[in-house]
């Protein structure tokens, strides 16, 4: 049975493991809102020989992005100018926040920081960062006795 009864309800685990998920997401990223989502959202893929990563920077003026690099760790960091209202407007909705942000992003293994690549295009940054030459595989070869 994949519930149990409770004052006359069928209480579902799935519902529950989400619900708990939702917390734990809300725990972690630090907001008190479920819908507040980490600045900038990011995409990582990796291969043996590097790390790619893209970043949503949209209003971000590339000579204001920061990257730095500490072991298997890259930072991210900048800032998006704040919308300057001319006299007698106001906001309507306001979303987007121009303010500084910062993002450290733990790769699985360490970077060559002198390799690295960045580049800024539409509003979108894909910085590629090499894989340390110390931490790549290395085909051990076997000696016949």
């Amino acid at each position: 049975m994949l519930g149990a009864w409770r004052f006359g309800r069928l209480l579902d685990p799935y519902a529950e493991l989400s619900r708990l998920r939702n917390e734990m997401n809300r725990l972690f990223t630090g907001s008190t809102h479920p819908f507040v989502q980490v600045y900038p959202a990011v995409n990582i893929w990796v291969d043996d020989q590097e790390a790619v990563i893209t970043a949503e920077l949209p209003g971000v003026n590339p000579e204001e992005i920061d990257i730095s690099v500490l072991g298997e760790s890259i930072t991210l960091a900048g800032s998006r100018k704040q919308d300057v209202l001319k006299e007698n407007e106001t906001y309507h909705r306001k979303e987007r926040n121009g303010s500084r942000f910062s993002r450290t992003l733990q790769l699985p293994f360490r970077i060559d920081a002198a390799g690295i690549e960045a580049r800024y295009e539409k509003g979108i940054l894909k910085v590629k960062a090499p894989r340390a030459a110390e931490d790549k595989p290395k085909k051990i070869a076997i000696k016949a006795a």
